[in-house]
């Protein structure tokens, strides 16, 4: 039956897996667990009924839980992994039910329909897939999935972690699943190197680290790559900006102003990167560099370079600062680094004052003032020697706008600050703000209520825009009347 996948010694050999005395004695061992049920509370102390459901319920999925760890075994032991190259998800999906229902027969198990697909999709996303974490990766209303051990696995959803049900059999369960995602990627991760940072088929983020330097278990980060980029209009609707905002973001962009956007761990930055860059032109040479590739342009022209970490031997890194060294000798039009974390600061600044108008970039930063100060801390840290006020005379002509992308305490994200770099003043650094999000109160529900508004100052590139014929009329620089 289903032959085509089984391993070679055991094609075509019936009595192969006939069950010995042995295995019987397991059977019968699993059956009575299968048919165990909750032993009845003392008199006097019965338990809710909510109490027994959830104890018949955590019962029920230990017995599934072991039932697929036997299932598995048997697959494994049957199942010609590397003809399952070319074999189709329906072909191994009939191959699965087939060799369960072999199982479940001589371990005398009966299962209910629902109970028999479920437990058949589990079983292939553990053969083909990352197992329990196989579901969370197709859910699309996930962001983040986060493991903490095996028996804790939390997911971000609108911008609020939440604990999931979902657990591994063991370390030893979530271990094979890590391995298999790095090795996919030709990294590994074991005791003497136990961390790793790798990207799934799909584009997302993936990093792991694993024991002994995670006390209590292995800790996996996964941030889920966006299928279907945000445009500016679905940001507008969603309230992270407003229309005025994007209308001089527009300008901005389109006269081939420097931006950086700047903002904390999971504020949006990656996304509102990507919504800018959708108002480059067509006909622009654009290279992307990044650390893991998570641009997602639109445009004809683009070249995207992703940096490489060092191999075992510790040879063979290729650092984001490598890739925009070569990038400054391809011809671009526009450079977008992905993140500006460390020496590639000044070759990045250097770009934008030497002919690549209208590169982009993003740092971690908490305000726009903190955002320049972050830029003179990585030029230290590049280890060019220099005066300070040369290195802000540096930024302050490379760098023309800051866009402040925050995570609000609800969950949202928005755009709370658009701030122009006008120049020097003595050896201080001039900025001047032009929007702003002004928090106004809280909601019952938890809910941040607060409006955008203008500052009232007129934009120091206002004539650049008309010039490049962008004329924005002088009511998108007026303030939001108050209430």
């Amino acid at each position: 039956m289903f032959s085509r996948f089984k391993k070679p010694d055991q094609a075509g050999a019936p009595n192969a897996a006939a069950p010995q005395p042995v295995a019987k004695a397991t059977a019968q061992q699993n059956t009575a667990v299968l048919a165990r049920r909750p032993a009845m509370s003392a008199p006097g102390a019965a338990p809710s009924a909510q109490a027994i459901a959830a104890d018949k319920e955590k019962k029920r999925k230990e017995r599934m839980g072991e039932l697929k760890v036997e299932l598995h075994k048997r697959l494994l032991d049957n199942l010609n992994l590397a003809a399952l190259e070319h074999a189709t998800e329906s072909d191994l999906k009939q191959e699965i039910i087939a060799i369960s229902a072999e199982a479940l027969e001589e371990l005398a198990i009966v299962l209910n329909k629902d109970e028999r697909a479920t437990l058949h999709q589990e079983l292939y996303d553990e053969v083909m897939g990352l197992g329990p974490l196989e579901p969370l990766l197709k859910d699309d209303t996930v962001n983040d999935i986060l493991v903490n051990g095996p028996r804790q696995i939390f997911v971000e959803r609108a911008g609020k972690l939440q604990l999931t049900d979902i657990t591994f059999k063991d370390e030893r369960h979530l271990l094979r699943i890590i391995d298999k995602i790095v090795s996919a990627v030709g990294r590994r991760v074991d005791e003497s190197n136990p961390y790793v940072d790798a990207r799934l088929a799909d584009g997302s983020r993936f990093n792991a680290m694993v024991p002994p330097v995670a006390v209590d278990g292995s800790l996996v980060s996964i941030r889920k790559f966006k299928k279907e980029k945000l445009a500016v209009d679905d940001l507008v609707r969603f309230g992270a900006f407003t229309e005025e905002m994007a209308a001089y973001l527009q300008a901005a962009v389109s006269t081939r102003l420097n931006v950086i956007v700047s903002g904390g761990t999971g504020s949006g930055k990656t996304t509102t990167l990507n919504a800018l860059s959708s108002f480059i032109d067509n006909d622009e040479r654009i290279l992307t560099i990044e650390d893991t590739a998570e641009l997602q342009l639109q445009q004809v022209h683009v070249g995207r370079m992703e940096s490489r970490p060092a191999n075992v031997e510790g040879k063979g890194a290729v650092t984001q600062r490598d890739c925009l060294r070569n990038a400054l000798r391809m011809r671009p039009d526009r450079i977008i680094v992905g993140e500006t974390r460390g020496e590639e600061v000044i070759d990045m600044l250097q770009a934008m004052n030497t002919g690549h108008d209208g590169s982009m970039t993003t740092i971690h930063a908490n305000s726009a003032r903190d955002g320049v100060s972050r830029l003179e801390n990585m030029v230290a840290m590049a280890g060019i020697e220099m005066p300070l006020k040369a290195v802000r005379s540096q930024i302050a002509s490379a760098v023309n706008l800051i866009v402040q992308a925050s995570r609000l305490q609800d969950g949202s994200r928005r755009m709370t600050s658009i701030t122009e770099i006008t120049g020097m003043e003595g050896e201080v650094i001039s900025m001047q703000e032009i929007f702003r999000y002004e928090r106004l109160g809280l909601a019952p529900d938890g809910k941040i209520i607060g409006r955008f508004t203008a500052t009232g100052v007129r934009s120091a590139y206002a004539d650049r825009f008309k010039q490049w014929g962008y004329d924005l009329p002088a009511s998108i620089y007026e303030p939001v009347a108050g209430e």
